[in-house]
């Protein structure tokens, strides 16, 4: 069996270009997000890649011309032996008209030992590592013991979590591999929570009506929204201070737990006084903490902060959190992921690391977050392991070291042959 692994690594260098060509391949499929809705041709691309390998094809729309595509092979002795989830996304960052790029950015370029285009680093690069992965074990004739599925999903950069989709579906394995940016580390992440807050009058007043309501004597219980959403900012502001205080997490910076107030929208016009105003906040919190938990500890403090004010005590904010996605609802999860070193699975995909490779890999924490929290809200051990340094993904002539793809490649080749030949 090592024999036989140790020929296809080898396979890994001698073909590097076909490596390189499938990638390339897959940066001209022009799938940014947003506009979203584009991904049915890299998809059923995906699908028929898979299905001429063995597997057993679900495609289904998660929106209009946004369908998720998941391959299962099924082991050959799937009760005795260990199985495995690949994941990863086939959207790409959105690219803007003014962005200065080389050549058109689904133009793919191969030069200076890296492959430039968008989505090589985040996250087609992961893709095509882990297809060519499949690729080479299928034509050497290996029947896996453990069953093998494939998730090439949508709409992970604005929040559509295809990867929820699938979960919701009924997928699940022994354990799951989200192949994105990570710079070949194995990592966990913390999570995003989107979300509204809102201050609303009960009434409307003429904007003449505002000498009434701010100067002595003026007998109208009356408010600005916007005004008073200021004291709503300034609470989250002394909420965030007290987080970075009083919460961390090993890996990540003091204070990376953060409470962002991203958008503001208020008031009719100026002759009225705004008699509503919407916040919209971004919160990033550790991988120990859930979305449910951080949403109420906001929602206690503003509530206090509400209580102590004459006029937020009648018109206490409203809340409204998450979303399924950023271009339809405005709004958007991440679930944290907890890495645990000592599961088999992490010690086998270390040990892989380590034996290919001639070094000891960094067990960490993304300093973003991917469709990997998902898995861990499913109940479902999983960790973060793909090509690609961050610096580059969503960047002008974004790219990826060849190498490293190279390398990722003969890792996650190895993870996927030797975790479904581990007996439960």
């Amino acid at each position: 069996m090592e024999s036989n692994l140790l020929e296809l690594l080898e396979l890994v260098d001698s073909r590097q270009d076909e490596l390189v060509d499938l990638l390339s391949l897959l940066i001209r499929y022009k799938t940014p997000a947003p506009p979203a809705r584009n991904t049915e041709e890299v998809q059923q691309f995906i699908a028929d890649f898979l299905n001429k390998k063995g597997f057993m094809i679900d495609k289904w729309d998660v929106y209009p011309g946004d369908p998720n595509v998941v391959g299962v092979l099924k082991g050959k002795r799937s009760d005795e032996y260990q199985s495995l989830i690949v994941n990863g996304h086939v959207d790409v960052a959105e690219v803007s008209e003014t962005e200065e790029w080389e050549v058109d950015p689904f133009t793919p370029i191969v030069k200076d030992g890296v492959v430039i285009g968008r989505g090589a680093a985040d996250m087609k690069g992961g893709m095509a590592g882990a297809l060519f992965a499949i690729q080479l074990m299928h034509e050497a004739g290996i029947d896996l013991p453990g069953d093998l599925i494939f998730q090439s999903v949508i709409g992970e950069e604005v929040g559509e979590a295809g990867t929820l989709e699938c979960c919701k579906r009924g997928y699940k394995a022994d354990f799951a591999l989200v192949v994105d940016t990570s710079n070949l580390q194995i990592q966990g992440q913390g999570g995003v929570i989107t979300g509204w807050i809102t201050v609303k009058s009960k009434q409307t007043h003429h904007d003449a009506t505002r000498k009434n309501m701010i100067h002595a004597g003026g007998q109208l219980f009356g408010a600005s929204a916007i005004e008073k959403m200021m004291k709503v900012i300034q609470g989250l502001q002394d909420l965030e201070r007290h987080w970075s205080v009083m919460k961390s997490y090993p890996g990540y910076d003091p204070g990376t737990n953060t409470i962002n107030p991203a958008v503001i929208e208020g008031g009719r016009h100026a002759a009225f006084i705004a008699d509503e105003c919407r916040l919209w906040i971004t919160v990033h919190f550790y991988p120990n903490e859930t979305h449910e938990q951080v949403a109420k500890e906001i929602e206690e403090h503003i509530q206090l902060v509400a209580k102590a004010d004459p006029w937020l005590r009648e018109n206490p904010p409203t809340f409204e959190w998450g979303g399924s996605s950023m271009i339809v609802d405005r709004g958007e999860i991440f679930p944290s992921l907890e890495v645990d070193p000592e599961h088999q699975a992490v010690k086998t995909l270390s040990g892989c690391h380590e034996s290919t490779l001639y070094e000891q890999p960094v067990i960490g924490v993304s300093p973003t977050v991917t469709d990997g929290g998902w898995f861990g809200d499913a109940g479902i051990p999983a960790a973060i392991y793909g090509p690609g340094e961050l610096k580059h993904a969503h960047s002008i002539n974004e790219q990826v070291s060849i190498q490293q793809l190279v390398d990722y490649t003969k890792v996650v080749l190895r993870f996927m042959f030797e975790w479904c030949h581990t007996k439960k």
